[in-house]
């Protein structure tokens, strides 16, 4: 009786975990993988099961090519700032780690610096990405910089309503989702293997590139994960850091949702979440996160 008992244990104690994720992960999606299959008209839903909603998403784009159709267009923009977003996140976030980890010497400024890294999140996305407004404007405080410096005749357009001004508030808030788990893989590198590397003759970038960087694949690795879902899904940061000009994968399902077109919307949505299984699916080729942590 008691090794009955002792064999339900563990299951038990997964159970209100398990059952929060059904709730609020599995059937939300569940129900939007079946509404996308739905048929819908400018004032009603139909319950259905036709693929109409995906046919329309990709109508017409193997037919246009090599020129690309409007949702294939809408997916390279995404993936272009995806790449961009990560690249940056991914040098900042190393670096930022690296600093922390082996150039703070006091276990208590490290600690204090690595709970700056969090301020971001003390305040709401909206209002960090509002706050770029007033320095990167026409009339802010950057374009008045330049032309009082001499540098510009005349205010700099792109620096808002841009892809600069999306790529960089995009950076803003998905940096630190890439340090936290790079800071915390560097953090468990027996020190003495860098020791035995500069022992052994290699320089700094060699120590870097050779013992460092494969010891912190797995924070790397999910590091990469946070970043690219939440930018392959950001449609807030791109709308109003673009002003309303470029589009994304996620801008077009909250413009579909606020048209009530929820049957379409859904199909978009979980072809979103097909592009992001398989980027995330990649990088998991690469490192095991389940044997590394």
């Amino acid at each position: 009786m008691l090794d009955v008992k002792s064999r339900w244990t563990p299951y038990w104690q997964a159970a209100p975990l398990a059952f929060v994720f059904f709730v609020f992960f599995v059937l939300p999606l569940a129900i939007t993988f079946m509404v996308s299959f739905w048929t819908y008209t400018g004032y009603s839903i139909t319950p259905a099961f036709v693929a109409d909603n995906y046919v329309t998403a990709f109508d017409k784009c193997f037919a246009s090519l090599p020129d690309l159709c409007t949702t294939f267009r809408t997916y390279l923009s995404t993936l272009k700032f995806c790449l961009m977003v990560w690249l940056i996140t991914l040098v900042l976030g190393f670096t930022i780690a690296y600093y922390l980890v082996f150039e703070i010497k006091s276990p208590t400024t490290r600690i204090v610096l690595a709970l700056l890294t969090t301020i971001p999140f003390w305040t709401s996305n909206v209002i960090r990405m509002i706050s770029w407004i007033p320095l990167l404007g026409r009339n802010g405080l950057i374009n008045q910089a330049l032309m009082n410096a001499g540098i510009t005749s005349q205010p700099v357009d792109w620096l808002l309503y841009s892809s600069f001004s999306v790529t960089l508030s995009l950076v803003h808030i998905n940096t630190v989702f890439m340090i936290v788990p790079i800071l915390n893989s560097m953090s468990r590198i027996d020190k003495s293997l860098i020791e035995a590397a500069y022992d052994n003759g290699a320089g700094a970038w060699q120590t870097i590139w050779n013992v460092i960087i494969p010891l912190s694949k797995t924070g790397i690795a999910i590091g990469s994960i946070f970043v690219i879902t939440v930018v392959m899904g950001d449609f807030i940061s791109i709308g109003l850091m673009g002003g309303q000009q470029i589009a994304s994968a996620g801008k077009v399902i909250e413009t579909q949702i606020t048209a009530l077109q929820f049957p379409i919307a859904a199909a978009n949505a979980i072809v979103l979440l097909a592009v992001v299984l398989m980027i995330v699916w990649t990088l998991l080729r690469f490192v095991d996160i389940r044997k590394e942590l």
